[in-house]
C-alpha cells in the first residue's frame, strides 16, 4: 500500500491507490472507475499544505505529470497551465512570452493548482491572491466528463472552482489572469518590533510588496521591500533582501527547514492590536518558541472562501518546527485570532468546525451549494472535507 506525506512530513496517510496521469484521458478514465466503484478520490499537489485536505485513505492523485504552459494569449495578458505545473516551472515559460503572474508567495514549489486551490497569496496592499488570478479552468467530474467555467459560461462552477480546496472535480487546466513581465528590486532592513508596525501602514502604502518577520524573545524585526524598477537584472542573483531581477526569480525564497504553520487574516485596521496580543502571549506562555512570525498584507477580493474576501487584510502566521509540540502554541494564537474577527489559511493549520468556518464566510452556502451540483455523491470530499459539511 503506498504512502503519503506532506511537505513536512507532518501528516500521513496510506492511501489504497496512487495514481500518477500524464494525459486527460487518464484522469477521466481515473474519475470514472472511482464513481463506479464508490471510491472517494483526492488530489495531490506539491504536499505543502499544512491542513489536512489530501490526507485519505481511498485513490489519490498526483498530478504532477500535466505540467507546463499550454498556450498564451499576450494581448488579453492570459494563459493556459496544467494544474500539476510548478509555480516556479512556469516562470521562464511566461517571461518568454512576456507576460508574468502579478503576484506569489514567498514559496515557489506549489503546484498552481494546489495553490490556486487554497487561497496561497504573496504580499502587497494592492495584491490579491493567486485563487483570484484564476478566470478560467477545465475540470473533469465525477463521471468522467470535461467541463469547461469561467465567468462567461458555467459562472457558478467558475466561482467555487477559484478556491476549489480539491473537493469539486479534479482540475486539469486552469487559464491564469496576467500581466506584462516585470522586474522587482528588493531592499531589507532591522529595527524593532514596535517601530516596523508603526511604520507598516505607510510602507505598505508606498511599495508594492511590504512585510515583516519579527523575532520572539527579541525586539528584533526584519522589514522588506518590494518594487518594480527598469533597471536590468544583476547576475548572480545576491542573497535574499538585496536581489534585482525578473519577477519570477526575485519573489520566491528558499524555505528548506521544515515546520509547521498557522496564518490568520485579520481585517487591516485591527491587525497591529491583533500583534501586540500574540507578542503578550509569546512573551508570558510561550517563551520557548523562536520561529520568527510573519506579518504581510493583502488587498480585498470577491473569491468565495477567500480569506481576503470583502475586506484589506493583514495577515499574521506563526510557525514551529515540525520536530516541536505546535499545537497547545497556535490553540493559543487562534484564539486571539478570532478574537480579531480571523479567517484561518486553506493550507495551514486550524481547528476550526464547519459551523465556525461557516461564521466567517459570507458565501459558505454558495460555495457549497455549487460544490454539491457538480458532485453530488462526494466523490472528491476526504474525511476532513466531510466533517466541514
Amino acid at each position: 500500500m503506498p504512502q503519503w506525506n506532506n511537505w513536512s512530513g507532518a501528516l500521513t496517510s496510506r492511501p489504497s491507490a496512487l495514481h500518477f496521469p500524464r494525459s486527460e484521458a487518464d484522469v477521466q478514465a481515473i474519475a470514472e472507475h472511482a464513481a463506479r466503484n464508490k471510491a472517494t478520490v483526492r488530489v495531490a499537489g506539491a504536499n505543502h499544505s499544512h491542513a489536512p485536505l489530501v490526507q485519505h485513505d481511498d485513490l489519490l492523485i498526483d498530478l504532477k505529470g500535466l505540467s507546463g504552459v499550454i498556450s498564451t494569449d499576450s494581448q488579453a495578458n492570459s494563459a493556459w497551465v496544467w494544474a500539476g505545473s510548478r509555480i516556479y516551472a512556469l516562470g521562464r515559460p511566461l517571461h518568454d512570452a512576456g507576460m508574468a503572474l502579478s503576484n506569489q508567495g514567498d514559496i515557489d514549489e506549489q503546484a498552481i493548482g494546489g495553490a490556486t486551490a487554497t487561497g496561497t497569496h504573496g504580499t502587497g496592499a494592492g495584491l490579491k491572491n493567486l485563487s483570484s488570478a484564476v478566470i478560467g479552468a477545465k475540470i473533469v467530474l465525477a463521471g468522467g466528463e470535461i467541463v469547461e467555467c469561467s465567468a462567461e459560461q458555467n459562472q457558478e462552477l467558475w466561482r467555487a472552482t477559484q478556491l476549489n480546496l480539491g473537493s469539486i472535480g479534479i482540475i486539469t487546466q486552469l487559464q491564469m489572469q496576467l500581466r506584462p513581465a516585470y522586474r522587482l528590486i528588493e531592499s531589507r532592513r532591522e529595527t524593532t518590533l514596535d517601530e516596523a508596525l508603526e511604520a507598516f501602514p505607510e510602507g505598505s502604502k508606498n511599495n508594492r510588496h511590504h512585510e515583516f518577520f519579527w523575532y520572539p524573545q527579541t525586539d528584533n524585526a526584519v522589514v522588506k521591500s518590494i518594487n518594480e524598477t527598469t533597471e536590468g537584472p544583476i547576475y548572480p542573483l545576491a542573497d535574499e533582501g538585496s536581489r534585482c531581477a525578473w519577477s519570477y526569480e526575485v519573489l520566491p525564497n528558499h524555505r528548506p527547514h521544515k515546520h509547521t504553520e498557522m496564518e490568520y487574516s485579520v481585517p487591516a485596521e485591527s491587525a497591529a492590536t491583533c500583534m501586540g496580543e500574540i507578542r503578550e502571549l509569546l512573551a508570558n506562555r510561550f517563551t520557548e518558541v523562536r520561529w520568527p512570525v510573519e506579518y504581510r498584507c493583502q488587498a480585498a477580493d470577491d473569491v468565495w472562501m477567500s480569506a481576503a474576501c470583502g475586506r484589506d487584510t493583514i495577515t499574521i502566521s506563526v510557525h514551529q518546527g515540525v520536530d516541536e509540540p505546535d499545537e497547545p502554541y497556535f490553540r493559543a494564537c487562534e484564539e486571539i485570532f478570532l478574537a480579531y474577527q480571523g479567517r484561518p489559511h486553506w493550507g495551514k493549520v486550524n481547528y476550526l468546525s464547519g459551523t465556525q468556518l461557516a461564521e466567517r464566510h459570507r458565501d459558505w452556502a454558495s460555495w457549497w451549494s455549487a460544490r454539491d451540483k457538480a458532485d453530488p455523491n462526494g466523490l472528491f470530499l476526504n474525511e476532513y472535507m466531510q466533517s466541514l459539511r
